[in-house]
């Protein structure tokens, strides 16, 4: 079984955060120049909490707050669900499937070591049953 450090092993890890006191429209401005849909909130080395659009959507447009005077800590996901390096690749569809999420931190010993998305997970499987398909083929014209 595929583990998340083989997955880890296989993508450019870059950890992105912003603190809890981050203003909404600040962390926005990062996930838009980063390109990505979600965001680490960190005190230090210490994990907080997430940022995710899903959250921006949530509990500030649909409540009319303003992402200019919104601290992150307000909008966050506090303690999020987190894997480590040995979970499978199975356990973390199984979470974000049960969990309605698309990002998990990977946390080992209290240290963020970085976070996958549901694509990296997808991406990760089509390319591990490419290996195999091709493996197969080999065998049997070999």
């Amino acid at each position: 079984m595929k583990t998340v450090k083989q997955l880890l092993d296989t993508k450019q890890v870059r950890i992105i955060s912003v603190t809890e006191n981050t203003s909404v429209l600040d962390a926005l401005k990062v996930m838009t120049e980063k390109n990505i849909s979600a965001l680490l909130v960190m005190e230090g080395s210490e994990l907080l909490g997430i940022f995710t659009e899903r959250d921006y959507a949530r509990k500030l447009i649909l409540q009319g707050k303003s992402s200019k005077d919104t601290l992150i800590k307000e909008a966050m996901t506090a303690d999020p669900i987190t894997i480590n390096l040995a979970d499978t690749i199975d356990k973390c569809m199984e979470i974000m499937t049960e969990k309605h999420i698309r990002h998990l931190p990977i946390v080992v010993n209290a240290e963020v070591k970085g976070m996958i998305s549901i694509g990296d997970l997808v991406k990760f499987i089509i390319e591990d049953q490419k290996q195999t398909i091709s493996q197969l083929e080999s065998y049997i014209s070999g």
